[in-house]
């Protein structure tokens, strides 16, 4: 999963704060001067502010209004002065929170994967999966074409040319039988001449 976000709109007080020290974050930040150019971007590019974080001075009622965010995901710090620690604190469980809260639950295609519970389920069946076939799953997901051997050795082994490739295919060939007997479905992950997609 890509770094979490974390949008500071309206604040720049804020922003030119944690900017200064930036790179000791785990997180990137991003500023928006006016709430509607933030809005504007989301609705353009069509995204869900979905593993990130929207800090605000005030309850600012546009950002509440919006379809794209989710409300649990703005975090008003409305209470200053405050020291920086109690800020970083307030950003780090609200990003916790909500890396929890996206892990649990990943659509695909007729699925629910939990990463935390590391289970694929469609109709209240479930199958465990293992951290490697979670791995697999998410990496096919991401991409919408083919992925290679070499791809997946790549990013998901994150192994140069040093792995066999048999491996990668033995991986494969044990979660596609394992989706095949839980869930009589042959097509969850499909090979093409250019490799694997779901």
């Amino acid at each position: 999963m890509s770094k979490q976000l974390v949008n500071i709109v309206e604040f720049p007080k804020l922003y030119n704060i944690l900017n200064e020290i930036k790179n000791l974050f785990i997180f990137n930040i991003h500023n928006y001067e006016d709430s509607k150019d933030f809005i504007k971007k989301i609705e353009l590019n069509n995204i869900e502010c979905v593993n990130s974080t929207v800090i605000v001075e005030s309850k600012n009622h546009l950002l509440f209004s919006s379809t794209k965010i989710n409300k649990s995901n703005i975090l008003v710090l409305n209470e200053l002065p405050m020291k920086i620690e109690k800020i970083l604190d307030e950003i780090n469980a609200q990003l916790i929170k909500q890396k929890y809260n996206f892990q649990s639950k990943i659509n695909i295609r007729d699925y629910i994967l939990n990463i935390n519970a590391r289970t694929i389920s469609i109709n209240n069946i479930e199958l465990k999966l293992t951290e490697r076939e979670i791995d697999i799953i998410l990496f096919l997901n991401e991409n919408k074409k083919p992925q290679s051997i070499n791809d997946l050795q790549n990013d998901v082994w994150d192994y140069g040319l040093d792995l066999e490739t048999h491996t990668v295919e033995t991986h494969i060939y044990r979660l596609r039988k394992k989706i095949k007997d839980k869930f009589n479905d042959e097509n969850f992950i499909i090979s093409h001449e250019q490799g694997y997609k779901i």
